[in-house]
């Protein structure tokens, strides 16, 4: 537990939850789009259907029919041979950082993760007492020459990255770095770990090829319903080679049995229900819409020396603040003025980020995003 960073999202729930407070600090999708009439008739199904079976235990790969609605769209969407025995179902792809680092990991190992990083892939991960190796992240995606480095000096056990719409920075992997990164991991020990949860949520509605399209047998990918569905239903996958797949299930069998079986069935009768692709494009286009505005705002009303990401896709954008402004006092002095962020600072794993903000843009509608960017505004130019 001393390896774990402490963790800022406590007080983050504690400052964004105050009355008047308009939060970009969390990494929630939009409530309005939950569709709550489906869901609910979907639940009157199963409980008249199969509610008996729905509330008893299951097997720890997940529901079978749920399995193969997964590997459908990705056989579907991205060209990848996915087949049912290949995917598990996990407690929300959070779940999947922390049972890969337990099969993978002992302590001391080496894992390479994109700088900035995912904060809760960091927490995960610390549990098992790896060695960080951070590798810059770019507009295009990380670079390449420091990774064949780390990759050559230090065996990693794994890269983790999330190539489409990046939390927390937004950016999206090029063609060219994601045949890259194939490149250099293929033929040694290191698997690439990608973390697809906004892979659904490109503004123009076109999927990028994943990581693992390339490097089909020492790529693992987890995927999410938390963002296209509904989050509190908890229900994530992986999709991994069957000899990693083994151990994996092992551990997850040991963790908890298995996952939520009355939330799987609910789900995959609410998908056959529903137009899932239909709907993930009106989400997007939304979301769409509203990173659009904020970054118009931010180019507009931040003073000069500060800079933005500018996402293809997701939930979030990174600002780069101007010289002598601190991550930190922008927090405290966004609670203060009524905005609520979340500073760069716990993304890093080797120091720095105290000149980064991020910011959500999903959670939010449009008047909040106008007012809350005044707001932050005001914040960063005192």
């Amino acid at each position: 537990m001393g390896r774990v960073p402490a963790s800022f999202l406590g007080e983050l729930f504690r400052v964004s939850s105050a009355p008047g407070v308009i939060s970009f600090a969390g990494g929630l999708p939009g409530s309005a789009h939950i569709d709550l009439p489906g869901l609910f008739e979907a639940t009157e199904t199963v409980f008249a259907e199969e509610g008996r079976a729905a509330l008893q235990y299951t097997t720890t790969d997940g529901y079978l029919p749920l399995r193969e609605f997964i590997a459908g769209r990705y056989r579907r969407r991205l060209g990848l041979p996915a087949r049912s025995e290949e995917i598990q179902i996990v407690n929300g792809s959070q779940q999947c950082l922390d049972l890969v680092a337990k099969i993978f990991l002992d302590p001391g190992d080496a894992v390479v993760m994109e700088r900035p990083g995912y904060l809760g892939a960091i927490e995960a991960f610390s549990l098992y007492e790896p060695t960080f190796h951070g590798i810059p992240l770019m507009s295009g995606g990380p670079d390449l020459d420091v990774l064949a480095r780390v990759v050559r000096e230090h065996a990693p056990k794994f890269f983790y990255g999330i190539p489409n719409s990046q939390n927390p920075s937004g950016r999206t992997y090029s063609e060219e770095a994601r045949r890259g990164v194939a490149a250099i991991l293929e033929g040694t020990g290191t698997v690439f770990y990608e973390d697809d949860a906004f892979g659904d949520l490109f503004f123009d509605g076109r999927p990028r090829p994943p990581v693992k399209r390339y490097l089909p047998d020492q790529g693992i990918m987890s995927g999410s319903f938390s963002k296209i569905v509904a989050p509190g239903m908890r229900i994530g996958w992986i999709y991994a080679p069957e000899p990693i797949l083994r151990e994996f299930n092992v551990a997850k069998q040991a963790a908890d049995l298995h996952s939520n079986f009355l939330c799987q069935m609910i789900l995959h009768r609410y998908l056959l229900a529903n137009d899932l692709d239909a709907h993930v494009a009106r989400v997007a286009a939304v979301y769409g819409r509203q990173c659009q505005l904020m970054c118009d705002l931010l180019d507009d009303l931040m003073p000069a020396g500060a800079s933005h990401t500018t996402p293809e896709g997701g939930m979030f954008l990174t600002v780069d603040l101007p010289h002598g402004a601190s991550a930190m006092d922008v927090f405290h002095g966004g609670v203060r003025e009524g905005v609520a962020v979340l500073p760069g600072v716990p993304f890093y794993v080797d120091g720095g980020g105290d000149d980064v903000i991020r910011l959500n843009f999903s959670a939010v509608g449009e008047e909040e995003i106008e007012e809350g960017v005044r707001r932050l505004a005001r914040v960063v130019r005192r």
